[in-house]
């Protein structure tokens, strides 16, 4: 029977309350015998059915609405990095900024290499000390630069004056006239009196200096200084080596 298992079948497809189908089953089946399925002038009404299947549906985009608009969800973010946290993370032990330490300590290898290769080889390359004193040169004019650069800092602690700027323009005319000489140790002891004279400027004329960069720059000024007179002292006892082999070869 029809009216029998209408009530079955809207139970089980739809999950409506078998009260609601014992009542509507019957009068929807009735309804649709006495109209026409497609001529009806006004609005189908919904089916019950209908209604209660879409409740569910809504509650749940209500709720979820209401959670992303919750400040709770929208204010939770990742805490954001102080600017104190963030530089201590990127300085060495000593203070002293990582990237300077690395910058500072890879600009010293030319100075290094070029006494260590001769030493290593036994014999004086001119061009490898010729280029060191060039690249000395380039150091000391840098290290003037610098103290301009700090001189010329709006409310800065050093002002730019004549002391200042004149200081940082001494080590430049030093390291021109290093580049001067024909004679490679003439040249280092002029880069060795520049180099000295920049770290004078920078520990007593400027105690504004961070303590970390007036400890770099002692490290730097030895290293630089002892490399140029290492090669000087090789240039003097291997062309000194290579006469008395010359010498000992004539005889």
């Amino acid at each position: 029977d029809k009216t029998n298992m209408f009530p079955l079948i809207q139970r089980c497809c739809f999950n409506t309350p078998f009260k609601l189908q014992k009542v509507t089953g019957p009068r929807l089946l009735l309804r649709g015998k006495n109209e026409t399925p497609c001529c009806s002038p006004g609005p189908r009404p919904r089916p019950p059915s209908a209604a209660l299947s879409l409740a569910p549906a809504a509650v749940c985009a209500a709720q979820l609405r209401a959670f992303r608009s919750s400040p709770a969800a929208s204010q939770r973010k990742a805490p954001a990095e102080s600017p104190a946290e963030w530089q201590k993370g990127r300085q060495s032990p000593g203070g002293c900024p990582r990237a300077v330490l690395r910058l500072s300590l890879g600009a010293l290898a030319p100075f290094v290499a070029a006494p260590l290769a001769m030493a290593l080889q036994g014999a004086y390359c001119p061009r490898l000390a010729l280029a060191q004193v060039a690249y000395g040169a380039v150091t000391a004019s840098f290290l003037g630069g610098v103290r301009w650069g700090f001189a010329l800092l709006e409310n800065g602690p050093a002002r730019p004056d004549w002391r200042n700027l004149a200081n940082g323009t001494v080590p430049p005319l030093l390291a021109c006239q290093a580049l001067l000489f024909k004679d490679v140790t003439e040249g280092a002891v002029m880069l060795v009196l520049a180099l000295g004279i920049a770290l004078h400027y920078d520990l007593s004329l400027l105690p504004a200096y961070p303590r970390w960069f007036k400890v770099l720059r002692v490290v730097g000024t030895v290293v630089m200084v002892s490399s140029l007179l290492a090669t000087v002292a090789l240039k003097a006892w291997l062309e000194e080596k290579e006469s008395d082999d010359r010498k000992m070869w004539q005889n």
